[in-house]
């Protein structure tokens, strides 16, 4: 087992990672920008280093800055949370050439799943459902007659990324250039990749995921599924498990198809398969994250395994110890994002400073943060600021019980999506279990 692990993060997922740390006795590491020596994550480390100014590639990005301090610090090993350089597979690469544990999947693995064209394949030869498309195609006029073929409304979508950028929905053959070359271009500048592949745009989907744990020895365990079907312009704002709209018999379905998936490439650590649920209950591979997911906490109240503890285990050689017939999803989770954000001004980021703070409690509450009274919240980084979770016996109590959650949360000085969160789960659309990815864009607050 290592004994100290440097966290190449910030903000809670930095925090969480220190904790499930000092749980196991292991010594940390943090590191942090100027606009951050006095977060939270900077203090709870045994150790803290300062690797450059406020904006990410100052700081969080800078892997050589990083990669010093790991090698000065005595580090045997770098976790990385989650975004950043969590799937930045030449980071990964400068890692195993310094001899440091990343924890997570290998370079060689990042790479060959972070090429979603590459990807698609790789499943639809192992036997999981992919969704109809192409294979990658650089030349528009080869793109339109494929596009053809396949249908429209498609998507044109990036080889390489994520978070939405690089993809494009065409309704119709006129549109099809503009789109296929936009697409292009916005790939290549956010990824120095303009690789592009189309996909048939399915409607309405549900998005549902499933947690996997794969240890060195080609063990691989999956934790069940979190639904992520509500979301903002591809970013998810709440997550639930079980999903109301897996029955016991696609679940086990999913499961093993998940489970298949991992295998298809020999994969490590914690990792999520996520698929794309059509109206009919149809299922489809659309892609594997190779890190830790933001909405973990959602699975680990309802099976009760500490994903970021197992994932240190596996970095350190240990083998799973837990099966797939000792998996058990109890009750019902609910995870709601809190950004500090304007739902009433176009989701305008806030940042300020916060002079008072109260956070709910109870049995199966929990309230994953970096925020503290007078904490300032700065400008340069993600507007998320805290992930509430509650974990009931039943959904409908979940969802009252978060409803209750909300209500007791207290956080002035910033403004924040608390009471877009209500509103949601008082949907009756949530509250049927019945809503799909296009949820927000049907969505309409009450008056206040």
């Amino acid at each position: 087992m290592f004994s100290k692990i440097l966290i190449a993060n910030r903000g809670e997922i930095a925090v969480r990672i220190i904790r499930a740390c000092r749980e196991m006795g292991i010594s940390t590491v943090a590191v942090y920008s100027q606009a951050d020596k006095n977060a939270l994550h900077v203090s709870m480390a045994d150790e803290s280093y300062c690797i450059g100014g406020p904006m990410v590639a100052e700081s969080y990005l800078n892997m050589a800055a990083i990669i010093e301090v790991a090698v000065v610090s005595g580090a045997q090993a770098i976790h990385p949370g989650y975004g950043l350089l969590s799937e930045n597979a030449k980071f990964v690469s400068l890692c195993e050439q310094c001899n440091i544990e990343f924890i997570g999947p290998t370079s060689a693995m990042i790479e060959r799943l972070g090429d979603k064209d590459a990807a698609r394949r790789t499943m639809k030869a192992a036997g999981v459902p992919v969704t109809p498309g192409s294979d990658v195609i650089d030349d528009v006029t080869e793109a339109r007659a494929k596009a053809q073929e396949i249908g429209f409304p498609l998507l044109v979508k990036a080889r390489s990324g994520g978070g939405g950028r690089g993809i494009r929905r065409v309704d119709r053959i006129e549109d099809f250039d503009n789109a296929f070359l936009s697409a292009k271009a916005e790939a290549q500048s956010a990824f120095g990749d303009g690789a592009v592949y189309m996909e048939k745009f399915l409607s309405p989907v549900k998005h549902v995921e499933m947690q996997l744990l794969a240890d060195k020895y080609g063990n691989v365990v999956c934790l069940g599924e979190r639904e992520c079907s509500v979301q903002r312009k591809n970013q998810k704002l709440i997550e639930e498990s079980p999903s109301p709209a897996v029955s016991k018999e696609m679940r086990k379905s999913m499961m093993e198809a998940a489970v298949k998936a991992a295998k298809a490439v020999n994969y490590e650590n914690a990792g999520t398969v996520e698929f794309l649920v059509d109206k009919d209950k149809n299922f489809y591979f659309m892609e594997m994250n190779t890190r830790l997911q933001v909405e973990h906490p959602v699975t680990e109240i309802v099976t009760g395994l500490d994903i970021v503890q197992w994932q240190i285990r596996i970095a350190s050689g240990a083998k799973l110890t837990v099966t797939q017939d000792r998996v058990f999803m109890h009750g019902c989770a609910i995870e709601c994002r809190i950004n500090a954000e304007d739902p009433d001004n176009n989701f305008r980021p806030g940042c300020g400073t916060i002079d008072f703070i109260h956070v709910p409690g109870g049995p199966t509450v929990r309230f994953d943060t970096a925020i503290y009274q007078d904490y300032t919240v700065p400008p340069y980084y993600d507007s998320m600021i805290g992930k509430l979770i509650v974990q009931a016996r039943s959904r409908d109590l979940a969802i009252r019980k978060m409803k209750m959650a909300l209500s007791e949360l207290i956080i002035n000085g910033i403004i924040h999506n608390r009471d877009l969160h209500i509103d949601i789960l008082s949907d009756p659309r949530f509250v049927s279990g019945e809503y799909t990815t296009d949820f927000m864009e049907n969505f309409h607050r009450k008056e206040k």
